[in-house]
This record gives structure tokens, sequence and C-alpha cells, in this order.
């Protein structure tokens, strides 16, 4: 088997190199990731300057665009065939809730999926130092081996979250349902040294509703979570209200 694995977090990642060892195991590993960080780049896609690929040792490419453009390099471009599978991660960080919409980790294997490719997006749940990188990769590896098994339904692909612990004391993987943020918006704005006013956004770490069956309430439990997603963003339950509308 041949996996293609990329990131958000920079090809230099400790998250990446911790993922793209223990998938050895599996087959042929790939690596084509982003030269620097490229968190909540969301499925961007690089349109309007050239892209520029390093390959810093053989089998890892170093891109310098985003996530979804190293998928489209990887399998138009570096690779002689597309991948088997495309597994992007290890994030630093989870991914889940709405923060899934913003994510550069979940928008590389969006796009794998969008290419007719099996995808697999990882995330581990902290924003502090951790050592458990290689343990999420060690779960991430089980999961990847189910997906090789079972397969996926059509036009699915996966969000994996893993509870920041070591191997031993991370609880089975659950299926779950995206959950919802309990968002406190903050944007700090300070002043610089001449005068003049700059702003950061996303200056706190977000918190989740604790609904039983989500993702949060899982990875909050010390289980891995794994939500099945898709692209269809249309929402069937509001079409017949719009029906009714005059106007349509």
């Amino acid at each position: 088997m041949h996996i293609m694995v990329t990131n958000d977090d920079g090809i230099g990642a400790p998250g990446i190199k911790a993922l793209a060892e223990a998938l050895t195991e599996l087959g042929q590993v790939t690596v084509v990731a982003p030269d620097r960080e490229r968190s909540a780049a969301g499925h961007s896609l690089t349109l309007h300057s050239p892209l520029r690929v390093f390959e810093l040792r053989p089998g890892w490419y170093a891109v310098d665009g985003t996530p979804t453009d190293c998928v489209n390099m990887g399998i138009h471009s570096l690779l002689e065939t597309p991948p088997d599978l495309v597994v992007s991660g290890i994030n630093h960080g989870g991914n889940m809730g709405d923060d899934i919409t913003y994510s550069g980790t979940v928008a590389a294997a969006m796009e794998a999926n969008l290419m007719g490719i099996p995808a697999l997006a990882v995330s581990l749940a902290t924003y502090g130092p951790t050592e458990h990188f290689p343990d999420a990769a060690r779960v991430a590896v089980q999961v990847v081996r189910e997906m090789v098994w079972h397969g996926l339904p059509a036009d699915t692909f996966l969000n994996l979250n893993i509870p920041n612990l070591p191997f031993a004391q991370i609880r089975p993987v659950q299926i779950t349902r995206q959950g919802k943020r309990s968002f406190v918006g903050k944007i700090v704005d300070k002043t610089d040294p001449r005068g003049r006013k700059y702003y950061w956004i996303g200056s706190e770490e977000p918190s989740f509703l604790d609904d039983e069956g989500t993702d949060f309430n899982a990875v909050g439990t010390g289980h891995a979570s794994l939500t099945p997603l898709h692209l269809d963003l249309t929402n069937h339950r509001a079409m017949a209200a719009l029906a009714s509308w005059k106007t349509v």
C-alpha cells in the first residue's frame, strides 16, 4: 500500500514525523507537506502565485503552499501514481466541532476525498507541550487498518481526535458526531512601538458543549473520537421550509 501523509503544522512538526514513521509498517509512505505552519488555512488553494517544491530527502517533499495545495501536488505531480490512502496530521491541537471548518488538517483529507481517495485526518487534542504524538500515531495505525479492511462509505472521509494520553490509557475509539463549540470570541488589540494598532484573533483555547455522542465528549472521557464527514453541506431538513416561500 502507498500512503501519502500531509499536515498543516508544517513538514518539520513532530506530529507528522511520528505519523509517517508509524505508517511505514503498513506500506510505502510519501510525505508532501507545507514548508511552514499553515494552521487554520481551511480548504484554501493557491491560485495567484506559483508553487515551489523542495525534496528534503527521498520521499519527503516540502511545498510552499497550503495543505490543499500539497494534496494536489502530491497526487497530480509528485507521485507516479495516486496513493491508496491520504492521512493528514498529526495536528497539534484537536479538530472537533465547528473548528473543522477552519482546519487545514481536515481540509487536506477533504481534498483527497474529492479526488476519490480514502482519507483520514488525525489530531492530538492538546495545545500544550506533549510527548504523546507516537501514542496518537499508534491509534491512527489501528484506524487505518480498519479503513483498509472494511473500506469507507461513498463520499466519506474520517476525522480522528485522540486524547493527550499514553497509548495504554487511551480508551477505545468511539464513533461520534460533530460537536458544537461554545464560542467566546475575543480579539486582542495592542499598540506597537510606533503607535499603530495591531490585532490577534483566536487568543483563547476553544471550548465545546459537552453533549453525549459528540467528538468533544468522547475525547473528554479519554476515548479516541472518530467522526465520518462528507462534503454535502445542504441542510436537507430546511429544503421543505424554503419550498413554501412565495418567491420560490
